[in-house]
């Protein structure tokens, strides 16, 4: 029997360009934010990686929170796209603050500033924006293929602003008249940007009448269903086993973007032209977007997306070790590592385009078990993977940099620095790829649900 389809092709293209916005903070932030502070603003790199773990701890309950309300809002626009709408106002200016440190302020100012901006883009804005944004898969269609689609344009989308900024901020900061002011502009660029395209996205898409999304026509039982308070919400979530290794493998996965972001220093301090990041950026971009674009048919012809996941994620930790043994060849060599970078982001896309899919699919394994809608909350995972993963990844960077005795004032590093720049740029990302593929290997929730309909229709 052929599922039935909800959307247009327009709508999935409008749809995906949201993610768009959400690079336009994200990839900004996590590939410059510790170059903008530790070389531009002058503060200790220790101290950031501090405050950003601080940050972590504050804005550690608002993911659940922000799900839980997303699936308990009931208005003319729908669940989710008020929040997706109205929550990137913020991340706009936030984003701006992040990147304007007044250079007239005491250090301890900057330092305050910085994380209060910092905690405020990540625990409220980003947050109500990304898991809004997140949910909308589950909520416009209930189209397995349709999400993997919507997945899959959505990554398309965020891999290519990535490759983007990373290639061109360093060179719009010094067009711009470098330093701070050059930073601040190029911050308020962004931001515009990304205001007008997740506008775009919020109304390219409609979502499906709440009783259409359950199979059930009893009303009573869905508002039920929706009876629950925070606390009720992570029990929902901690016993969901599906969920907890989703939410770790993005975590992990967002530690090892923050590990790629010391690309900048890499190509700066060990290979010697900083214009080299903006080459790897290609190396990593260009084969996620090409893995997307056959994402969604490898995922038909392979029945499934957990053997294809599995398979694919583990090319891109072979990859990876080929990268770091290509990297400690001498002074490196820059042709093999740029080849094996690129393999090993043509393994990684796969997932990054089911993702999506699979969450609904973890989303259904609770409705199936628990009987109750938590798609918002579901999808915190998404939300609270960047923020707990990116953060603690930034600040892992920044508490390495400064145990490495890294000098923001050096032209040429200290020995102890380029073996850890090293460390974080070749080996830790292929020790992350491989603890995910085997967690990859773990997450069997199709099959799961397969199981628990044939046991219902039993």
């Amino acid at each position: 029997m052929t599922e039935k389809r909800y959307l247009k092709w327009y709508n999935k293209v409008g749809y995906g360009s949201g993610d768009i916005a959400g690079n336009v903070v994200y990839a900004f932030l996590s590939s410059f934010v510790m170059i903008y502070l530790t070389n531009t603003v002058g503060l200790n790199p220790g101290i950031v990686g501090t405050l950003i773990a601080v940050s972590k701890l504050l804005d550690g309950v608002t993911d659940i929170f922000f799900g839980s309300l997303i699936d308990k809002t009931h208005s003319k626009m729908g669940k989710a796209r008020p929040w997706m709408l109205y929550g990137y106002i913020g991340c706009a200016i936030t984003l701006v603050a992040i990147f304007a440190i007044p250079a007239n302020l005491g250090q301890f100012a900057q330092y305050a500033w910085f994380l209060i901006a910092y905690t405020l883009l990540n625990a409220v804005f980003y947050t109500a924006n990304n898991i809004a944004y997140s949910a909308l898969t589950a909520l416009v269609t209930k189209n397995s293929a349709e999400q993997v689609e919507m997945g899959s344009y959505r990554f398309m989308f965020a891999f290519a602003t990535s490759l983007l900024i990373q290639s061109i901020t360093l060179g719009a900061v010094t067009a711009l008249g470098g330093g701070a002011a050059g930073w601040r502009t190029v911050a308020i660029i962004y931001a515009i940007i990304g205001l007008l395209v997740n506008t775009l996205s919020v109304f390219s898409v409609k979502e499906l009448p709440e009783g259409e999304l359950v199979d059930t026509t009893d009303k009573k039982e869905i508002e039920q269903d929706e009876k629950y308070n925070l606390v009720q919400a992570a029990k929902l979530l901690a016993g969901n086993k599906y969920y907890m290794m989703i939410c770790g493998t993005y975590i992990l996965q967002q530690i090892y973007g923050a590990m790629i972001s010391m690309g900048t220093y890499y190509a700066t301090y060990i290979l010697g032209n900083q214009n080299l990041f903006g080459v790897f950026s290609w190396a990593v971009n260009i084969p996620l977007i090409i893995a997307l674009v056959f994402t969604p048919t490898l995922v038909a012809k392979w029945n499934g997306m957990y053997k294809l996941n599995v398979m694919s994620y583990t090319l891109a930790t072979i990859s990876r070790a080929l990268v770091a043994v290509a990297g400690y060849m001498g002074s490196g060599n820059v042709t093999l590592m740029l080849l094996f970078t690129a393999i090993a982001a043509l393994g990684q896309g796969p997932w990054q385009g089911d993702m999506n899919a699979v969450i609904a699919a973890c989303s259904e394994y609770t409705w199936l078990t628990k009987h109750k809608r938590v798609d918002g909350t579901m999808y915190s995972c998404t939300s609270l993977g960047v923020k707990l993963g990116g953060g603690l990844g930034t600040a892992i960077t920044g508490w390495l940099l400064a145990a490495s005795h890294f000098d923001s004032s050096l032209a040429v590093q200290p020995e102890s620095c380029i073996s850890m720049l090293k460390i974080m740029y070749l080996v830790i990302p292929f020790a992350l790829d491989a603890i995910i593929t085997f967690i990859l290997s773990r997450l069997k929730v199709e099959e799961a649900n397969e199981q628990l309909r044939a046991a219902m229709d039993n």
